[in-house]
């Protein structure tokens, strides 16, 4: 999300990162796949953001995950607002683009870029983009964040549509884990956009919540997904301390589809992680068949794209 200028700076924690350690690789039950979250407290500097997201990477790969998600905005927190701006790529080029790729192919791995500034029509704008990178460093499937973040609290403001243009489209991937649904921060409030993605297995939440609002709502609307949609939730997110003075509530965590929290982070720079277990939550599905008793559809026509890979 976006930022004003706070009214007093603190030092990043990114400079001094405290790093949790992730277990060694685990022989997994069959059928049971490893996802990771990867937290971070990113700056300014693109540079120095990928070279941690490079460590962390290795991290979550080394203890044998298959599937690794970045927070909103991994490579770039700017000072101002318009520094994500000036850092924006062309879809397809780049080198933000250019590192998911290798470090996919590189670790043959599924790895979701949280979120990447993307150059749109306004140049004075950008698209907040989830990208997603298969095993072979390829980029299948990208999804705009739609909602955007604004927050009047006083000597606490936000409005992202000044730099971000929204998206308009729904995007659900099939993967060798399951079908996964796209949401970016802001979006986790509007349950409506996750049941115009009809039974997705996973759901994935790329955050770079507010302290404030992080602390009063996070949890509780992760978990809230979860339940309702009978689905895992992965919520990489930004935790800490930022060059530019802001603060990110962070709390990393993977929920399963019962609304249990598997791992998560509170602070700082680290990665969580949790097995996905197929057969658990199509029982889940069978004892309590909730998504078949729907009845009510949203009546606005979305647009939804579902990625076959």
């Amino acid at each position: 999300m976006t930022s004003a200028k706070p009214a007093r700076a603190k030092p990043s924690s990114f400079a001094r990162a405290k790093t949790r350690a992730v277990a060694a690789p685990v022989q997994e039950a069959s059928g049971i796949v490893r996802m990771a979250a990867v937290q971070m407290a990113s700056g300014p500097n693109v540079p120095a953001n990928l070279a941690e997201a490079e460590r962390l990477i290795g991290m979550a790969a080394g203890a044998g995950a298959k599937l690794v998600a970045l927070p909103e905005y991994f490579a770039i927190m700017g000072l101002k607002d318009t520094d994500k701006v000036a850092a924006a790529e062309v879809f397809g080029k780049g080198p933000i683009q250019k590192f998911l790729a290798a470090q996919a192919k590189k670790h043959g791995i599924w790895l979701v870029g949280g979120s990447v500034p993307l150059a749109c029509d306004n140049p004075k704008k950008v698209r907040n983009a989830c990208l997603v990178f298969d095993d072979k460093g390829k980029c299948v499937a990208r999804y705009d964040k739609i909602h955007l973040f604004g927050l009047d609290l006083g000597n606490e403001h936000y409005k992202e549509q000044t730099t971000i243009e929204p998206g308009d489209t729904v995007v659900v991937v099939d993967t060798p884990f399951g079908r996964v649904g796209l949401s970016v921060c802001y979006d986790l409030r509007f349950p409506e956009l996750y049941r115009a993605m009809g039974d997705v297995d996973i759901i994935l939440v790329p955050a770079a919540f507010t302290a404030t609002t992080g602390k009063a709502h996070f949890e509780t609307l992760i978990r809230a997904r979860a339940i309702e949609n009978l689905a895992y939730v992965l919520a990489p997110s930004q935790g800490g301390y930022h060059v530019s003075g802001r603060e990110t509530h962070g709390d990393t965590m993977i929920v399963d589809p019962w609304g249990n929290i598997l791992d998560r982070l509170p602070r700082g720079s680290g990665v969580v992680m949790a097995g996905i277990n197929r057969e658990y939550q199509a029982s889940l599905r069978k004892s309590l068949p909730a998504l078949k008793h729907r009845t009510l559809e949203c009546r606005k026509a979305i647009k939804i794209e579902v990625v076959k890979t």
